[in-house]
């Protein structure tokens, strides 16, 4: 326990450019599904978007989504009395959405991948804007802490 009371600052730095990499991620892989949906399957640009999606999700969104858990784990084993506020337990709650949008990102870029996309543009359009409202609650509790 030590260790991590030490590295405090060092933990949340690593916790917070997981976040952002992970939600820059959330963002931009519902944009490439509404691009995804218009291209012609077994068209270049849909072979191109297959590409691209797996590879954001594998080797970027993946990581950090497992990073920002790790880290986030570590600074609550740093500093148990963070339980005290309401707060973190409205953070967690959203955190907990977001990942369920990993997920269910996850399960639309397999669809994607064998040609079987059955959800349309304006659908994706919506999903985009999910991420974004529960971040703006997570920063809101963070730095506000108004319970």
């Amino acid at each position: 326990m030590d260790f991590l009371a030490d590295h405090y600052l060092w933990i949340k730095s690593l916790h917070i450019i997981s976040i952002i990499a992970w939600l820059a991620g959330l963002l931009y892989l519902p944009r490439l599904f509404v691009y995804h949906v218009s291209a012609k399957k077994g068209s270049d640009l849909s072979e191109t978007l297959k590409v691209m999606e797996h590879k954001l999700l594998r080797i970027i969104m993946n990581p950090a989504m497992i990073l920002t858990w790790i880290f986030g784990i570590l600074l609550i084993c740093a500093n148990p009395s963070i339980f005290e506020g309401g707060w973190l337990h409205v953070k967690f709650l959203c955190v907990i959405l977001i990942t369920g949008i990993h997920m269910m990102l996850a399960k639309y870029r397999k669809a994607f991948a064998r040609d079987e996309n059955t959800k349309s543009e304006k659908f994706f359009r919506i999903i985009n804007e999910v991420p974004a409202v529960l971040m703006i609650v997570i920063v809101f509790m963070v730095i506000l802490k108004p319970f």
